[in-house]
């Protein structure tokens, strides 16, 4: 099989690494790149060159953003190739129309590599749903944030030295908005819950992510037997589903609590399985571009064609995810006193515990909020 690739940076390479060294029966012929970037003969800044070229059975776009990427996917979907993609903003956004113009051009949509890095996330959900519904799920999604938190609980260190620290290893972008305020994580969380729950999963979740935390706030949970990861999790029952993105006050002696760097660890629950638990590498060029090219072959193949389906009418109901949350603020937000500079609220929704934190931060910028788990 010929494909093609989007994209040549981290990922691109990656991939192309390891098809040339370890897989065969797959040739990536072509690469779009920049015009001023273009150092292999296989390379064009053209994409109509890629998408007009009948030889090309597969794109596999690693370019990051929404657009263009939205436009070339659809593209390369309508002129009858599959697809391949890492890139979870554009999936988050539009995993409901590539999945329908997919289906209508008879094309494989594969989203692997989008969540998870080399973890065999989506399809581990696929597999599960063939048999169970999937009730819930819950992950560290994001390595960047937790290496800043591992470092901060290993070294005793503050947010902004370990974060400089992220941005030197190469862990964290020079702006870490996407990562650190949650950004990551939330489009994840949108494509883990879309594929659980069979459902085009609401956009506008609530979503808070770690820049303000401090050691001190780990150190406060850490008298409580607990320590703090950023989660993406969700709950599906009685015909409605929830999800959200929020730091969580973990047992210390939960395996999520003991993930070290920038490892990933995600979990479902499911009605006859139970749960089942995935961990390993979430990003980097050739755990990602395992992900990638393990769709690759499941399509060259015929091994797996994935089919979804967002027909199955669940809604929105925030009120099936709650939790007590405890915010380290000088605001006044009501509940009971957790610590000193700190109070616990109980049983609040996701969407109200967010709405609270936003009040809190008119009147104290610094305000940390992180449920209970």
């Amino acid at each position: 099989m010929k494909i093609a690739l989007l994209g040549y940076g981290t990922v691109g390479r990656g991939v192309d690494e390891i098809i040339s060294s370890r897989v065969p029966q797959v040739e990536v012929s072509r690469i779009l790149e920049l015009p001023d970037r273009l150092s292999d003969p296989r390379m064009t800044s053209s994409f109509e060159d890629i998408v007009s070229d009948p030889d090309v059975e597969l794109v596999v776009e690693c370019m990051g953003g929404v657009e263009p990427a939205h436009t070339y996917l659809m593209a390369a979907l309508a002129a009858g190739k599959h697809v391949v993609t890492s890139n979870k903003a554009v999936v988050a956004a539009h995993l409901s129309e590539f999945a329908a113009a997919a289906q209508v051009a008879g094309a494989g949509l594969y989203i692997e590599a989008s969540v998870g890095g080399g973890i065999p996330w989506i399809a581990g959900i696929e597999k599960a749903r063939r048999v169970d519904e999937v009730t819930s799920f819950m992950g560290i999604m994001n390595g960047t944030t937790n290496y800043i938190v591992d470092a901060m609980r290993r070294d005793g260190a503050d947010f902004d030295e370990v974060l400089a620290r992220a941005q030197e290893l190469g862990y964290a972008e020079r702006d870490p908005s996407a990562d650190v305020d949650g950004i990551d994580v939330l489009n994840k969380t949108i494509i883990t819950a879309s594929v659980a729950f069979d459902v085009a999963c609401e956009k506008n979740l609530p979503a808070t992510g770690i820049r303000n935390l401090r050691l001190s706030d780990l150190e406060l949970f850490a008298a409580h037997g607990r320590t703090v990861k950023l989660l993406g999790r969700g709950v599906s029952r009685d015909g409605g589903y929830a999800a959200a993105v929020e730091p969580v006050a973990v047992a210390t002696d939960s395996l999520e609590a003991n993930v070290p760097s920038n490892f990933n660890l995600v979990t479902l629950d499911a009605t006859t399985v139970g749960e089942l638990k995935f961990y390993g590498q979430g990003a980097g060029s050739l755990p990602t571009g395992n992900a990638i090219v393990q769709d690759v072959l499941d399509c060259a193949t015929g091994a797996r064609r994935p089919v979804y389906d967002f027909s199955r009418g669940l809604a929105y109901e925030p009120s099936l995810l709650r939790a007590d949350y405890v915010y380290r603020t000088a605001a006044q937000v009501g509940g009971e006193s957790y610590a000193e500079g700190a109070v616990l609220v109980r049983g609040l929704t996701a969407e109200a515990a967010r709405a609270l934190l936003d009040q809190a931060l008119e009147s104290d910028p610094t305000t940390f909020m992180a449920a209970l788990s």
